[in-house]
């Protein structure tokens, strides 16, 4: 491995990131700036998360695979404004261990995604720390004027329904810890869930056409669902005993003696980064059927109620959970 300190930020930018620029806005990365056009009738959605080795992620995780759950994770929250992302800003705070390979190995992530999800690095910034290695992206989007599907918009009586499964991404980070004790083709699945979350971009039409309101599961089901209603002023209840599960999650739960508390554990574990939305009930079967043309799992946990704060039930019961998700303390 050369020596960090012969790996310059301007080598960095021009012989890794200049080949992932937007070939017109983002000017080469040759300046301080970028130069975005506005779009007539659309309003440009930005969001910015960030993620930092031995929080976000595990200091052993491959670098690649990080790069592409820096963009998932932002590309997830525009997904749940029903918006189509097209470009993103990058900081880069590469600590001691990163020399020429590491960066190589993380723009090579970077690249799988932008053709994926069809997006461009449009600038930003790459400096040395003596901390831990982090990453941040700003990503941008466009959606139709006015119509971006916030938070605060359900109405009582809507149902709610979330995509995708819950739990997988809590249940990743322990097979990647090794302290999950499953088939070895459940724990690949767990770690691949973890380490590339996938967005339900191909979602984001029926958020913009359908939902009152929207967010992203990334602290766990029951606590994105409280701050939905919240935003929204009013209460939800949700039904733990439906909380759509992976067959590796199923493989661990099998396995459970309090169903009850395992479920509990599924729904505020986090990192699942599924679009948990509001709908009027009338239009149930129109979701179901789009969610099956393109291969989404969508499942009704709960409806929004007149009054305040998060209801749990479980089989019928009200119940209390220890905790409703994950907190940066």
């Amino acid at each position: 491995m050369p020596a960090i300190d012969v790996v310059g930020e301007f080598e960095t930018i021009q012989r890794l990131l200049k080949p992932l620029a937007h070939p017109e806005w983002a000017r080469g990365l040759a300046d301080d700036v970028a130069a975005l056009p506005s779009r007539p009738g659309f309003d440009l959605i930005l969001t910015k998360d960030a993620l930092v080795e031995g929080v976000h992620f595990l200091p052993e995780d491959p670098l690649d695979e990080v790069a592409q759950k820096l963009l998932r994770v932002n590309l997830s929250d525009i997904a749940a404004k029903g918006a189509v992302p097209f470009g993103y800003l990058l900081a880069c705070h590469w600590s001691e261990r990163c020399g020429w390979p590491e960066r190589e190995a993380f723009v090579a992530g970077l690249r799988r995604d932008q053709a994926m999800f069809d997006i461009h690095l449009i600038g930003g910034d790459t400096v040395r720390t003596p901390g831990p290695l982090s990453f941040s992206v700003t990503m941008l989007g466009w959606v139709p004027a006015g119509r971006a599907v916030h938070r605060g918009g359900a109405n009582a009586g809507d149902a709610v329904f979330v995509t995708g499964t819950i739990g997988d991404g809590w249940l990743g980070l322990q097979a990647c810890q090794g302290t999950l004790k499953l088939a070895q083709d459940r724990l690949d699945y767990l770690r691949r869930v973890y380490r590339t979350p996938m967005p339900q971009t191909d979602f984001a039409d029926i958020v913009l056409r359908y939902a009152t309101a929207s967010a992203d599961v990334s602290d766990g089901l029951l606590a994105d669902a409280g701050r939905l209603a919240t935003a929204s002023g009013l209460g939800v209840a949700i039904d733990l005993e439906v909380t759509p599960r992976s067959a590796a999650a199923d493989s661990w739960f099998e396995g459970r003696v309090d169903e009850q508390a395992a479920l509990e554990q599924l729904a505020t574990g986090g990192d699942d980064y599924q679009i948990l939305f509001t709908a009027p009930p009338a239009l149930e079967e129109t979701l179901r059927r789009e969610a099956d043309r393109r291969h989404i799992r969508l499942t009704r946990v709960g409806t929004m109620e007149a009054g305040n704060g998060l209801t749990v039930r479980y089989r019928g019961a009200v119940i209390e959970p220890a905790v409703t998700g994950w907190t940066h303390d």
